[in-house]
């Protein structure tokens, strides 16, 4: 099952990248490959975490495909847990995390596996699949600098 897994720095506080990775409505505007995506049910829970239940259309030339996930935001604790419901894999799993280094730099955490259920299909979408995934954190990043400001780093 292919993997991939990153942790890169980014000079914007956790609590920024944490809204702006669970902004799941504007990941058409900026997120690789993404078309369309559509909030099914959003459902707050007494501990402060939210669950979305989303279907996101991702294409790459002439191929398009939808499937919906269930994504935990878990606001207290800065971490986002993506679980795959329906579409055309076996088994997605993606996961962020947002590790406070000072008030405007963080780590970024990303985890994700995935298995097409189709052979045909993981020969046509795996290795595009791959190289987007290895986009995103910079997409995400340069997403945060458009919203938030380049963040202003103190002089050693």
């Amino acid at each position: 099952m292919p993997r991939y897994s990153s942790k890169r720095r980014a000079h914007h506080s956790a609590q920024q990248m944490f809204d702006l990775v669970a902004d799941v409505e504007r990941y058409p505007e900026f997120v690789p490959l993404c078309r369309s995506l559509k909030v099914r049910q959003r459902t707050p829970k007494p501990d402060g975490t939210e669950i979305v239940v989303a279907d996101m259309t991702v294409s790459f030339k002439l191929v398009r495909e939808g499937f919906t996930s269930r994504v935990t935001l878990d606001r207290p604790n800065l971490k986002i847990l993506v679980e795959y419901l329906q579409g055309p894999f076996s088994n997605l799993e993606n996961r962020w995390t947002f590790e406070s280094k000072s008030d405007c730099e963080c780590d970024v955490g990303f985890f994700l596996s995935y298995e097409f259920k189709s052979r045909m299909l993981a020969m046509l979408m795996g290795t595009m699949f791959d190289a987007a995934f290895q986009r995103f954190a910079a997409a995400f990043e340069k997403r945060a600098d458009a919203i938030y400001g380049r963040a202003k780093l103190p002089s050693s």
